[in-house]
């Protein structure tokens, strides 16, 4: 489920293009003194005028263009934070974070230590409670100093995952997470791809603790994983509105109907959206590929190929336009201007 790497080559290229809207973006460490310091990355609404840059490209991934450390705009924004997956990077969702903030939001997303192409270690990995607390950190960070991304409108806080981002933003929004229930559903379902990660350490006692941020007004997962492991109690408890995206094709032994499902049965009907699409697969969520990535990727890392691979004759571009018009529609309800 979570074990597909990036490329290991460089990571990101900065080219000159034309003008495009304008959409400020920056890096910034969070927490360079503590023991899980953050590399987060912001795209925030601007004024200025360019150049343009291309942030987040990599030798098989499409970047996007920004304003390199402009200036964020006047007023108070509307954030959503984003969570990558296992083994990724805040690269993963660029694509979308780049849309929201052309939309006027503010996005930002850490790379999660333990758990990002950067940092494997397995200490840190195995600390899951720690991945909600990351995006805790990075709104904290951002209502400190409007001077990162611009002011941002405590009511107006939303979360977006892929994967194990998925559980993450769940736990943020309330979702309390069992050990010996996940224990008993892999016994149940052995096959399934969030049982046998061996870096994540799912029998550890504190993954039963509340991660809930309360700042959290709306939630969208995206073909999460380890949902299973979440409490029908917690669940029904939540809240926040939530959107569950699932991709319709399984890759193996992560069908959309046992992870995505499970939050669709247990969380408050009247509001939660729930999206499969049935030509997706679990990568389609990530960034737009370059032709020959899929072979460059398979030659380098055989089976990781796979990242680049989407169901039936649609496209990846396609599914990213069904999955964004979902996204800013359920984000013009559940955190709505005033």
């Amino acid at each position: 489920m979570f074990k597909i790497p990036f490329i290991t080559a460089a990571l990101i290229a900065l080219t000159s293009v034309a003008q495009a809207d304008n959409v400020g973006f920056r890096t910034v460490g969070i927490g360079g003194e503590e023991p899980r310091p953050l590399n987060v990355a912001l795209w925030y609404p601007t004024e200025d005028t360019g150049p343009n840059v291309i942030v987040g490209e990599t030798p098989a991934f499409i970047g996007v263009p920004a304003i390199r450390d402009a200036l964020p705009s006047p007023g108070v924004h509307p954030l959503v934070v984003l969570s990558h997956g296992y083994g990724g990077t805040w690269r993963n969702l660029s694509w979308l974070a780049d849309e929201l903030a052309e939309q006027g939001y503010v996005v930002a997303a850490p790379d999660h230590p333990g758990t990002t192409h950067f940092n494997r270690d397995r200490r840190q990995a195995a600390m899951l409670w720690e991945r909600p607390r990351d995006l805790s950190r990075v709104i904290d960070a951002l209502e400190a100093d409007p001077a990162l991304a611009g002011a941002i409108d405590p009511e107006r806080i939303a979360a977006i995952g892929h994967s194990l981002g998925g559980w993450s933003v769940t736990a943020l929004a309330g979702a309390r997470f069992d050990p010996d229930l996940f224990a008993r559903d892999c016994a149940a379902f052995a096959q399934s791809r969030s049982c046998i990660n061996d870096d994540l350490d799912t029998a550890a006692p504190a993954l039963g603790q509340d991660m809930r941020d309360p700042r959290i007004r709306g939630f969208v997962s995206l073909d999460l994983g380890l949902a299973r492991g979440f409490t029908p109690e917690s669940l029904a408890g939540i809240t926040a509105p939530a959107l569950l995206i699932g991709a319709g094709i399984d890759i193996g032994g992560l069908p959309a109907e046992h992870e995505t499902g499970w939050l669709a049965q247990n969380l408050p009907a009247k509001a939660t959206e729930t999206l499969m699409i049935p030509d997706a697969m679990h990568f389609s969520f990530l960034q737009l590929c370059k032709p020959g990535a899929e072979e460059m990727i398979e030659a380098e890392d055989p089976g990781d190929g796979i990242v680049c691979r989407d169901g039936r004759a649609r496209g990846r571009a396609a599914i990213h336009d069904e999955v964004l018009t979902g996204v800013t529609a359920f984000l013009d309800r559940a955190i709505p201007s005033h």
